[in-house]
């Protein structure tokens, strides 16, 4: 069964026949439409006479490019990709050559890290965990820092409760990612995937060719870093366009950048709050976890109006062990995807295995989220995967196993950044899982539940144990 492009409502028409020149900037609550808002303005602007020309429809993941090229058939002059996939191409059209992407860039920062723990053993910083300087390099690079001054005295940073790099400390992580680079280029690559953006920015900047597209729309924007947006603010002609589609409630963690940072001139926001996907339940729930003190931060939240839809309040189920939440995930995910769509998301892929061996007496189709999903379809059956996996997609019912304390916040987040940075990350990922569901949510956990809930609303949820 296919999918049909829902039609957009109210002020949802106003976007899609927006200005088709300069840069726009859409913010929406999750569940007020941006994608479908995005993937029409995509098929206005490559379509409409006199103003149209090749368009390109970007967002972040695989799954989600599966997703959007099955709402509709695209016109010959849309092209619907990851934004890597873009930068590859344009990339390997400029420097006629092959853009080979370094893969095992966590060996490399680990080899890194090691070697200058070994000349430096006294430096405390260099104590921390890999995941740590996993998240600053792709910070550095993803903001285009990545000359030690700008970095060392750089006063913009990331959003968050850690506390802040001091100067020395700063010069030894980025003498980790210097070694890092000489590392990379060892092993034969010019490119990950944080730093094709600023390659791509790079080369646009000095390219005197004619543009490839004339009109750019961003979708799901939020998880695009600053100089993933530069770049294809870049990647238009003078006439052009670009429209960023973001819920920055959806972010892991925010820029604390100006529009104009980002290489857009923006006029005014557009901002979308009523929920047109979830229920009254599950906008309630969801705007609990926003208005939690852990998830308060200074980027451009929009609050939601409230949705139309009526449905049951979110289930907690209570189980007797971790493993019994995987098999009660399983049952109702079967019983519930027999005429509708359910998901169970996990925030890692930890156990994907054990759920789906779970899964493998279903008689209703079982699909993984996941990168490498060849087709869409609006049937029944059940999904699962990852909170993140999900971003972007709606379901008739969501099931979420291990919503205990010691599993959200990811213990490896906590170790990483601290408690409290730590919360304000996993609360978004949770408000992504949580917003995913059009009517159904259940929570399961089997020891105390995770604090980024809200305990004292027992309004907002039915509680129900073995």
């Amino acid at each position: 069964m296919g999918l049909s492009l829902p039609e957009p409502k109210g002020h949802q028409r106003d976007v899609v026949f927006l200005n088709a020149r300069g840069h726009c900037v859409v913010l929406g609550t999750a569940g007020s439409g941006k994608t479908t808002m995005a993937v029409h303005r995509a098929h206005y602007l490559a379509t409409a006479p006199g103003i149209g020309g090749r368009t390109l429809l970007v967002t972040f993941n695989k799954a989600l490019v599966t997703y959007l090229r099955g709402m509709s058939t695209a016109p010959s002059n849309l092209q619907i990709e990851t934004y890597h996939t873009f930068a590859r191409g344009y990339l390997a059209h400029r420097n006629k050559a092959s853009v080979r992407i370094c893969k095992s860039k966590k060996q490399l920062v680990d080899r890194a890290l090691a070697e200058t723990r070994e000349r430096q053993p006294s430096r405390t910083v260099l104590q921390r965990p890999l995941d740590f300087f996993l998240d600053e390099l792709h910070w550095m690079v993803g903001h285009g820092i990545v000359d030690q001054q700008t970095y060392v005295e750089s006063r913009t940073r990331r959003v968050g409760r850690g506390k802040p790099l001091q100067q020395p400390d700063r010069e030894v992580v980025f003498e980790l990612y210097e070694r890092y680079v000489q590392l990379r280029a060892e092993v034969g690559y010019q490119y990950d995937f944080d730093n094709m953006a600023s390659a791509a920015l790079a080369t646009l900047q000095v390219d005197p060719t004619e543009r490839h597209y004339r009109h750019v729309v961003v979708d799901e924007g939020q998880d695009f870093t600053p100089e993933m947006i530069r770049s294809l603010a870049a990647a238009i002609p003078n006439d052009g366009s670009l429209i960023f589609f973001g819920d920055y409630a959806q972010q892991i963690y925010g820029s604390r950048m100006s529009w104009r940072s980002l290489g857009l001139r923006v006029p005014s926001v557009v901002e979308f709050a009523h929920n047109y996907r979830n229920s009254r339940q599950v906008a309630h729930l969801a705007q609990a976890i926003s208005d939690m003190p852990h998830f308060k931060d200074d980027v451009d939240l929009v609050q939601p109006t409230g949705s139309t839809a009526d449905g049951p309040k979110p289930t907690i189920l209570e189980t007797e062990s971790k493993d019994e939440q995987l098999v009660q995930a399983a049952r109702n995910a079967m019983a519930l995807g027999a005429d509708r769509q359910v998901a169970i998301l996990m925030r890692t892929r930890e156990h994907e295995g054990e759920l789906r061996a779970a899964l493998d007496r279903s008689r209703v189709p079982v699909r993984r989220l996941h990168r490498d999903l060849a087709h869409w379809t609006n049937a029944p059956g059940v999904f699962y995967g990852t909170y993140s996996a999900a971003k972007g997609f709606e379901f008739d019912s969501v099931i979420l196993p291990f919503c205990d304390g010691d599993e959200l916040p990811k213990p490896s987040e906590v170790e990483a950044h601290g408690l409290d940075e730590a919360n304000a990350r996993e609360a978004r990922q949770l408000y992504v899982a949580i917003t995913r569901a059009r009517t159904d949510l259940i929570m399961l956990h089997s020891s105390k539940l995770t604090n980024l809930l809200p305990h004292e609303m027992s309004d907002s949820y039915v509680r129900v144990s073995p």
